[in-house]
């Protein structure tokens, strides 16, 4: 009897251990891709403006691209064609002068009226998604070349990196808080884990990391106004992550794509910094200080 109640103890250890094991495989590789990716975008920063523009020009197609798949997912067919050469064409006409990114905003709303007078299948759900598309996926992205225009330098793609992972520690800080802490759900219809304890425990992080850009002068930044920049950016960062997890959830879809493994797809890993880095530029643009 005691050696069946010893064996009955030890069987749960031995099923256990395979789906410990695949966890750790996949904390793995998530954090091996999860650190190729920030060493990637920390080269190109650092590399200048032009290195920053092609890098966003390749997130920013991935990421239409993704959104696109989604949308053909709920039945729509937006012009993939006109869409995807607007997603590359924003960080390239930023690059030069935001007065291009009107010029080709423009045209991409031209292009997309001309097709659907042209095309008898096409409806007007089609055409919104078409123009929404590259503005959502890549229009916002051009905020990041902002920051890198603050310096030339070095310390241009320093501040840029800062700017980013301030994002990425704000999700950080909002998992941990949320694991440990959550109890009152933010949103439980659209992201059932995320919780108002890990919200707030997030924009503690994104706020430590704009008072540390305001301290080590990476940016000429007033540490009341580096709060206020923390506090916008956790917000629409967290709203840029419930609306594509709305996106998600209404086509049946975990995740936009497998292009980062342990990640999801590209406009998994953007989908905050998207709505906060374009925040937070505006924050700053505002207080004159952008």
């Amino acid at each position: 009897s005691q050696m069946s109640d010893n064996e009955e103890n030890i069987q749960p250890a031995e099923d256990n251990a395979p789906q410990q094991a695949t966890k750790a495989s996949k904390f793995m590789t998530r954090a091996v891709v999860g650190v190729g990716y920030a060493v990637l975008v920390l080269v190109c920063l650092l590399m200048g403006r032009w290195a920053t523009t092609a890098l966003l020009c390749v997130f920013a197609w991935q990421c239409c691209n993704e959104f696109y798949k989604m949308m053909r997912m709920a039945g729509r067919l937006p012009n993939e064609l006109i869409g995807l050469a607007a997603a590359v064409a924003f960080p390239i006409a930023a690059n030069i002068s935001y007065l291009y990114s009107g010029v080709a905003a423009f045209l991409l709303a031209i292009a997309t009226g001309v097709w659907y007078v042209l095309t008898p299948r096409a409806n007007i759900s089609d055409v919104a998604l078409t123009v929404f598309g590259p503005m959502y996926t890549s229009l916002l992205f051009t905020s990041i070349l902002k920051f890198r225009a603050v310096d030339p330098g070095i310390m241009g793609g320093i501040l840029t990196f800062a700017v980013m992972a301030s994002i990425w520690v704000n999700d950080s800080f909002a998992y941990i808080f949320g694991s440990r802490f959550g109890r009152t759900k933010l949103a439980p219809k659209i992201s059932p884990n995320k919780s108002w304890e890990g919200f707030f425990g997030g924009m503690l992080g994104s706020i430590l990391v704009w008072v540390l850009i305001s301290l080590l002068g990476l940016m000429p930044v007033p540490v009341p106004m580096a709060i206020l920049t923390g506090i916008v950016l956790g917000i629409f960062g967290v709203i840029g992550d419930l609306f594509e997890s709305r996106i998600k959830r209404s086509v049946g879809v975990k995740d936009s794509g497998n292009i980062m493994p342990g990640h999801g797809g590209l406009l998994d890993r953007h989908d905050s910094m998207l709505f906060g880095v374009m925040a937070a530029a505006f924050v700053l643009k505002v207080g004159g200080l952008l």
